[in-house]
């Protein structure tokens, strides 16, 4: 059985003000073409399908053609949502879009149904399990204490009626310990643990969505696909691809990748503003691809935004490297301060102001509500 295996689609997103929508539009065409060479039983989208959780008119009629198009292909289609997706608004028809080989994954109700489907080896289980974060999960395991992100996913799986002889693949959104990460990824409130990789032990293959670059984690069949578009700079170096997983007989599985080609594509480009506007050095660099342009005048160029415009269009970031950044780039006597979550900072604040730590009650109630401030401001 052969898969399609996509995520992180973020359609309405926007990457230093540019809007991407043209280039998802042209991403998506690429991928519908990989899909008629490849001819899989089913292509997976393991979440953010959107960027906000009320994404612009134009991403929802953006989704909606491509479904529509997957659809006459007679393809079997899975849609599970990611933290960037509203969960309710994601599923909303979905009984109907049944009707039509696609498959929204509903809201998380404390049980999970495959989609089965079946080859010459027999059934191949697949199981669509949305983002979800502990808070939420606890709820319907009342009895058991659930410390981390690993014991709630791992509950979840547990609940789930998965018949080990057969093939079982899952559609997951979760952050994955040790998995490498980029700077377009948002910190999660609430999951900054991640999630243990032997949860996912009973499975054949795991599609996963949430972080941005194509890579395995723990053994080769747990993979994250990517996003189709690099949507930081931290990706210029990114290979964009679909992956493609076939499943043969209990236990064998193949995973590849077929590359992407953006219509822009996100490069940096380096030197003082004398060498990127000589005409013998711009014409041969001069591009409409998106752009970080790094000067290393030690003085500042007098707009030199505007002025590199003119024949760099797409400039998404300017910046200086010279000796003065350099030096303030140094804060004698720092270490190396880990990334926090609001999460992690609100708790340090409450034990500042109140002189204890918070409760498993009160952070589980203050993660919901950063989370619904955030998706408020999104």
């Amino acid at each position: 059985m052969k898969l399609i295996h996509l995520s992180d689609l973020h359609l309405g997103k926007r990457v230093n003000g540019f809007s991407m929508l043209d280039d998802q539009a042209t991403i998506l065409e690429q991928i519908l073409a990989v899909i008629d060479d490849e001819a899989p039983d089913a292509v997976l989208i393991a979440g953010d399908v959107y960027d906000r959780t009320t994404p612009p008119a134009e991403a929802v009629r953006l989704f909606d053609d491509f479904l529509v198009k997957l659809s006459a292909r007679a393809v079997r289609v899975i849609v599970i949502s990611g933290n960037h997706d509203s969960a309710e608004r994601l599923s909303f028809g979905a009984r109907l879009m049944a009707g039509s080989g696609v498959t929204l994954a509903p809201v998380y109700d404390g049980t999970l149904q495959p989609v089965t489907l079946t080859d010459a080896h027999g059934e191949v289980r697949i199981w669509p399990l949305p983002f979800l974060r502990r808070a939420q999960v606890q709820r319907y395991f009342p009895e058991t204490e659930l410390k981390n992100e690993t014991d709630a996913i791992a509950a979840v799986i547990g609940s789930m009626d998965i018949d080990s002889t057969q093939r079982n693949v899952l559609v997951a959104h979760q952050f994955v310990t040790g998995a490498a990460t980029c700077d377009s990824e948002e910190l999660q409130v609430g999951t900054a643990d991640g999630v243990d990789v032997n949860v996912f032990a009973p499975f054949d293959y795991v599609a996963l969505g949430h972080l941005h670059g194509a890579q395995r984690v723990g053994r080769e069949t747990v993979r994250y696909c990517g996003t189709p578009l690099k949507y930081s700079f931290s990706e210029k170096d990114h290979i964009k691809s679909v992956t493609v997983a076939e499943l043969g007989a209990k236990g064998e599985v193949l995973v590849r990748a077929v590359p992407l080609t953006p219509r822009h594509d996100l490069r940096e480009l380096r030197g003082t503003y004398d060498a990127l506007t000589l005409r013998a050095n711009y014409e041969h660099t001069a591009t409409d691809d998106y752009l970080s342009i790094v000067l290393t005048d030690e003085q500042d160029v007098p707009d030199a935004l505007m002025k590199l415009r003119v024949i760099y269009p797409n400039i998404m970031q300017l910046r200086y490297d010279n000796t003065r950044t350099r030096a303030e780039a140094v804060i004698e006597g720092a270490g190396i301060v880990p990334r926090r979550s609001a999460l992690e900072l609100f708790e340090d604040f409450y034990a500042l102001q109140n002189g204890q730590d918070m409760t498993k009650e009160q952070r589980d109630f203050a993660a919901l509500l950063l989370q619904e401030i955030r998706e408020a401001e999104a």
